[in-house]
C-alpha cells in the first residue's frame, strides 16, 4: 500500500533547511533563587527559558535575529520543584515568509528518583530581522518524518483557528451592549457598583 503523501514531493529550494538543523534543547538545573512563595519554581523562570531556546532554535533555522511576537498554549500542567533538572526542547514546526512557529515541549527530572514529569507544550511565534530590524524571509523548512509533516499541518490549523477567533472576538466586542448583556454576571464571582453607562 503506498504512503498517503507519498507523491507530494515539495521542492522548497536548496536553501531549505531541515527540522533536524536547528532542534535545540536547553537543560537547567532549578536554583533556589528561582522559587516563589510557594517553594516552587516561578512561572516567569520558565517562560524566560522558554523565550531562550525559542529564539536559539528559530535564529539557528533563519540563520538572523528573531524577535518573539507571540506565544500559545503556555498551560502549567506540573509545578517545577527546585533542584530538578528542566529540559526545554524546541523545533520549528512550521515557516512563513518572515515568520517561524517554535514547538517546545518542557519536562522536569528529579536526579535522586528519576522521575520525569512533562510540564509544559508550548509554540513561540518569531519573526526574523535583517540588519536594518525589517522582517526578513527565512528558509523554507524540510519535513524529514510524517511527524514532521503532522506538526507543520498542526501549525497550519493552529494559525487559522487563531485568525478566526480574533475575527470573532473582535466582532462580539463590537456588537457587546454592556445595558443587554449585564444579566450574564448574575452567577458569576463578581460584584456590580453604580455602573455609569454613558
Amino acid at each position: 500500500m503506498a504512503n498517503p503523501g507519498s507523491d507530494i514531493m515539495a521542492n522548497p529550494g536548496s536553501d531549505a533547511k531541515p527540522v533536524s538543523y536547528s532542534r535545540t534543547t536547553l537543560t537547567e538545573l532549578m536554583i533556589p533563587s528561582y522559587a516563589n512563595f510557594g517553594g516552587r519554581v516561578h512561572g516567569g523562570i520558565l517562560l524566560s527559558l522558554m523565550d531562550k531556546v525559542a529564539y536559539a532554535c528559530a535564529a539557528k533555522h533563519a540563520g538572523t535575529y528573531c524577535v518573539t511576537v507571540s506565544v500559545d498554549g503556555v498551560n502549567f500542567r506540573q509545578p517545577v520543584e527546585v533542584g530538578e533538572l528542566v529540559s526545554l526542547m524546541a523545533s520549528v514546526n512550521y515557516v512563513g515568509r518572515t515568520s517561524l512557529v517554535v514547538g517546545i515541549k518542557v519536562i522536569a527530572e528529579n536526579v535522586k528518583t528519576g522521575t520525569v514529569k512533562h510540564t509544559n507544550t508550548s509554540y513561540f511565534t518569531m519573526v526574523a530581522k535583517d540588519e536594518n530590524e525589517k522582517p526578513t524571509e527565512v528558509p523554507p523548512l524540510l519535513l524529514e518524518t510524517a511527524e514532521d509533516a503532522r506538526r507543520f499541518l498542526e501549525s497550519m490549523k493552529r494559525k487559522e483557528l487563531r485568525a478566526n477567533f480574533a475575527e470573532h472576538f473582535d466582532n462580539a466586542k463590537t456588537r457587546m451592549l454592556l445595558s443587554e448583556n449585564l444579566h450574564l454576571l448574575a452567577n458569576e464571582r463578581c460584584m456590580l457598583n453604580r455602573l455609569n453607562q454613558d
